[in-house]
């Protein structure tokens, strides 16, 4: 019966954390933990995507209610696109190696459908594109509503 170890990583990763940060500070690499320090860099790429494809998400969806619902058009709708075009450069500027994911056509086209899925659960609309009907320089462009 094998049993398995609880280490600092499982009971407290931030104590976890000062502790890596400080064997590498003092060149003592063969006390790392390597396959943890391996997992955590990976989850830090992830949440990056995970953001970028979030804000892009909403930033679609709006777009596609300011389109499809005129009549409800207000400044919190435009308040939120431009805020979410502010986030997504400042992702982009902070993290430029997920800039390709904005030239990246498969991507687009599965953020595209979260936001669909999220405007239907918010207009009950049935009308919605089924591909993205505009560029990534026009959902960028600060100038850009749909009309």
């Amino acid at each position: 019966m094998s049993r398995t170890m609880t280490t600092l990583y499982d009971t407290d990763v931030i104590a976890w954390v000062d502790e890596q940060v400080a064997l590498l500070r003092a060149g003592q690499f063969s006390k790392i933990d390597v396959e943890h320090i391996i997992e955590e860099i990976e989850d830090v790429g992830g949440s990056e995507r995970r953001e970028l494809r979030h804000r892009l998400s909403v930033l679609l969806s709006h777009l596609m209610k300011w389109k499809c619902q005129p009549a409800r058009r207000d400044a919190s709708w435009r308040r939120t696109i431009g805020e979410q075009r502010r986030a997504i450069e400042y992702v982009v500027k902070k993290t430029p190696g997920l800039k390709p994911l904005l030239q990246d056509q498969d991507w687009l086209a599965e953020v595209f459908r979260d936001a669909v899925v999220r405007t239907l659960g918010e207009t009950n609309r049935e009308e919605l594109p089924a591909l993205l009907p505009w560029t990534i320089t026009q959902v960028m462009d600060h100038g850009f509503l749909p009309d």
